[in-house]
C-alpha cells in the first residue's frame, strides 16, 4: 500500500493544529484511534483499498505538539476540535469509525451532530459505565498487564508487530515514553472511570451503526455492547470469537467483510 500522506488543518478552538494522516482513494471515511495512540495498520490498508481515510491524530500525540493536550480542558473541547477538524477537511456526512477510546469519542461527535455522521463503526468503545462489570483501569496496568487485558489472540501477526520493541535502548526508552505519554493524554478525559455521561447522550445518533466486540475483551465485557445497541436505535451487534479488545487486529479476516460490507451496504 502507499504510504499515507499527513494534512495539517489549523482550528480555532483550542488555537489547535490538526495533524491528519490520509491514504487511500474513493469515498472518505473518517477514524479515530485507540487511546495506545496513532498508528496506520493493516485494518486503515484495508479500508484504504475503496475509501478515502482520513486518520487525525489526538492532541498531544503522533505529529501534533506535545503541549497541545494542555489547551484542551475538557471532553467538551475535544469533541469541538473534531467537529471543527471536520469542516476544515470538508467531510460532511461522512461515515465515522471509532476504535476503543476512539469509539467513546466517535459516539460523543455523532451525538453532538446527527447530521455530520452518515454511519458509524464502533468497535470495542468504551465511555459507559456498569457496577456490577467495571471497565479495567488501563492507565494503571504494567506493560505486562496491560497486554493480557487487551488481546486473546496474541499471536496474530498484527499484535505481534504492536508487541515488538526496538532492540537500540535509547529507541526502546522513547517508545516507553510514547506509550505512557498516550495512555496519559487520552486518560485525560477517561480517569477515573470511562463515563462522562455518554449514556444520556446515545439517544441522539441517528446513524446507522455497527458495533462490533470481541469476545474475550478483558478490558471492557462484551456485555457492553448490548449496552450501546440498547441505546442506539438504528444498530446491530457483532460479537467476535477468538478476539480481545482490538478484534481488527486479532481477527482481522473476520473484521474486515463485516465493516466494508456495511460501509458499502
Amino acid at each position: 500500500m502507499t504510504a499515507p500522506t499527513t494534512e495539517t488543518v489549523q482550528l480555532r478552538h483550542c488555537d489547535f493544529e490538526a495533524k491528519v494522516k490520509v491514504g487511500g482513494s474513493g469515498p472518505p471515511v473518517f477514524y479515530l484511534h485507540t487511546a495506545g495512540g496513532p498508528r496506520w495498520d493493516v485494518f486503515l490498508d484495508a479500508l484504504s483499498e475503496r475509501y478515502t481515510v482520513f486518520a487525525p491524530d489526538h492532541p498531544g500525540l503522533g505529529e501534533t505538539a506535545r503541549d497541545s493536550i494542555h489547551n484542551v480542558d475538557t471532553l467538551w473541547d475535544l469533541v469541538l476540535i473534531y467537529d471543527e477538524m471536520l469542516d476544515g477537511l470538508g467531510l460532511s456526512p461522512v461515515p465515522v469509525i471509532g476504535s476503543s477510546f476512539g469509539g467513546m469519542v466517535a459516539c460523543e461527535i455523532a451525538a453532538h451532530r446527527p447530521e455530520r455522521v452518515d454511519k458509524l463503526v464502533l468497535i470495542d468503545p468504551i465511555g459507559l459505565w456498569r457496577d456490577d462489570t467495571p471497565v479495567t483501569p488501563y492507565m494503571m496496568l504494567s506493560q505486562e498487564q496491560l497486554v493480557k487485558t487487551l488481546f486473546s489472540n496474541v499471536d496474530a501477526r498484527p499484535v505481534q508487530d504492536f508487541l515488538a520493541q526496538p532492540a537500540d535502548p535509547r529507541e526502546w526508552a522513547v517508545a516507553q515514553a510514547d506509550s505512557i505519554w498516550a495512555l496519559g493524554t487520552t486518560g485525560k478525559f477517561v480517569w477515573p472511570i470511562p463515563d462522562r455521561g455518554l449514556r444520556k447522550r446515545l439517544h441522539r445518533i441517528t446513524a446507522s451503526t455497527l458495533i462490533l466486540w470481541g469476545k474475550e475483551d478483558a478490558l471492557i465485557s462484551s456485555i457492553y455492547a448490548k449496552e450501546f445497541a440498547d441505546r442506539i436505535a438504528n444498530s446491530r451487534v457483532e460479537i467476535i470469537d477468538g478476539s480481545g479488545h482490538v478484534p481488527q487486529w486479532e481477527q482481522l479476516e473476520k473484521v474486515r467483510p463485516l465493516v466494508l460490507d456495511f460501509l458499502a451496504g
